[in-house]
């Protein structure tokens, strides 16, 4: 596996051994503080409330998993060591590798492993999936469990590495019998992972503070994304949260931070022109763009209205407002991704090209009699606002009659979160923007916006019986081949319904100073491995 520093370069490969067993420990070092910043503010820290990027991030610093997706997306053992699956795949017995600690010092053990899958498959829309076909999960004794499957699922490895939606992170017992719609404590973010979390250090919009794990064990295997071994190679981690785009690219010019996370597209080329800062993407396969409509309200339960929507504004006016110089962006009419395995455009050929009028009269069909309609945004992440007003330029066009509010990401998340209120009343809204890794987006299992169950938890709702239908048939295809079959016939319906609307697929750059090393290819940005000189 390659990383990032500097120049792009190979990756010393430590010694391999079957199952990963672990190092002794970590390599010793002078003391290090490695200063980010971030794209947003880190409001939501339990992973199970928020699938926001910057909660995934903290818990991947904090917290481990069970498997874990390599660059390629494929689950890879993560604090599973030996595992087997019976012959008729009903069985899966799992042990725990050797060294596995909580940060408070005591040992992990399969009460806290049953008990976090347990919360997790209650809410993540790909731990329900998963648990739908789970009979029992047993412990054999303090490192070893089982799981019965009341039927095979070819997916049981994989979403236990998923690393989109809600991040399956292992907790402690007591707080994973937290119910699953209730937040675990903030100071009770205990995790195995490499790094600490500083809870009398965080002040919210400000500063998020972790310390390294001189406890963890990683993996023996070099790393590769979220898998093989997370080795925290600096002492102290800083999110600095600095919202305004040029503030941040004088701080990383200065040297007072050493890297940011998602940089403004319009600071890129000044930070290009410096000799000592490195640009770069990182996510393999790149992000997607995307306007979720609500489905629960008028005029947006309607799919005509919903048609309306992907016609009102091209995605080259979106992608070039969100990401500027079109080397870092391409269009795409996949909701599985472009590049991607399961990247289908079929369906979208009505929908390539705005077209104002039929819009009009999509909405006119629909109902729409020039009625409010309330959108939500963000300019703390700089692409989403640019996007969001392209967004409501295009409706106005159409004649929609719009309300824009702006505001901090930490807040939108928590505001279209779980607010399913009446657009306009406490907080009820219409429209918002946002985007997503590959990983997310990629897969039937994982893209939480085609998922269209009547009872999807993921902000929108937007119900479809014939596609979850065949949703539901890719999912349990036990073969490439069949899902295939299936995945044309979902891609024509999904473009019938519109659940969202995309707009486009980009190459998010990234930015650091050429004396941070070890930046690894994965489909979010992950902290640790990084090494700073």
């Amino acid at each position: 596996m390659k990383s990032f520093g500097g120049r792009l370069g190979a990756l010393s490969a430590a010694t391999t051994v079957a199952f990963g067993l672990g190092l002794s420990a970590q390599p010793a070092s002078a003391q290090k503080t490695l200063t980010v910043i971030p794209h947003a503010d880190l409001r939501v820290l339990d992973p199970l409330q928020a699938a926001a990027t910057i909660t995934t991030m903290h818990a991947t610093n904090i917290y481990d998993q069970l498997f874990a997706w390599d660059v390629d997306l494929q689950p890879k053992p993560q604090m599973v060591g030996n595992y087997s699956v019976s012959p008729d795949k009903l069985t899966y017995t799992m042990t725990l590798r050797p060294g596995l600690k909580w940060h408070d010092g005591t040992a992990v053990t399969t009460k806290d492993v049953i008990a976090s899958v347990n919360r997790w498959m209650k809410r993540d829309p790909i731990g329900r999936k998963m648990g739908e076909s789970v009979a029992e999960m047993t412990a054999t004794d303090a490192n070893t469990f089982v799981i019965k499957m009341k039927a095979p699922y070819a997916w049981v490895e994989y979403s236990l590495g998923n690393h989109a939606g809600n991040f399956p992170a292992i907790m402690r017992e007591k707080e994973a019998m937290t119910d699953p719609f209730t937040a675990v404590a903030n100071d009770a973010q205990i995790g195995s992972g490499p790094f600490k979390f500083v809870a009398s250090e965080w002040k919210p919009g400000s500063e998020v503070v972790y310390v390294k794990n001189a406890d963890y064990v990683p993996r023996s295997e070099p790393p590769d994304a979220m898998a093989g071994g997370k080795m925290a190679k600096v002492d102290r981690l800083v999110f600095k949260v600095i919202p305004d785009a040029n503030t941040a690219a004088n701080a990383l010019l200065k040297g007072e931070v050493d890297m940011i996370d998602m940089p403004a597209g319009d600071i890129l080329p000044l930070l290009e022109k410096d000799k000592d800062i490195v640009v770069q993407k990182v996510h393999p396969v790149g992000g997607f763009g995307f306007f979720r409509p609500n489905g629960l309200h008028p005029p947006f339960n309607n799919i005509k209205a919903r048609q309306a929507l992907a016609l009102i504004a091209s995605q080259e006016d979106f992608l070039a407002a969100g990401f500027g110089d079109k080397k870092w962006w391409n269009t795409c009419f996949s909701y599985y991704v472009c590049k991607s395995a399961y990247g289908t455009e079929v369906g979208s050929e009505p929908y390539r090209k705005p077209d104002i009028a039929k819009a009009k009269q999509l909405l006119a069909e629909a109902g729409y009699k020039g009625e409010k309609i309330y959108v939500i945004g963000t300019k703390e992440i700089a692409h989403i606002g640019a996007i969001t007003e392209v967004l409501v330029d295009g409706l106005r066009k159409a004649g929609v009659n719009v309300e824009l509010e702006m505001m901090d990401w930490g807040t939108m998340v928590t505001r279209f979160g779980g607010n399913k209120n009446v657009p306009g009343v406490q907080g009820g809204w219409h429209l918002w923007s946002a985007s997503g890794s590959w990983s997310t987006w990629h897969n039937p299992l994982t893209n939480l916006g085609t998922n269209m169950s009547t009872d999807s938890s993921w902000a929108g709702w937007a119900a479809d019986e014939e596609a979850e239908k065949l949703r539901n048939a890719f999912i349990a295809a036990g073969t490439k081949e069949e899902r295939m079959a299936v995945l044309d016939k979902l891609h024509r319906r999904l473009w019938e319904v519109v659940p969202y609307v995309m707009t486009g697929q980009y190459d998010q750059p990234y930015a650091w100073r050429k004396n941070v090393s070890g930046v690894l290819p994965t489909s979010k940005l992950v902290l640790f491995n990084i090494a700073k000189q």
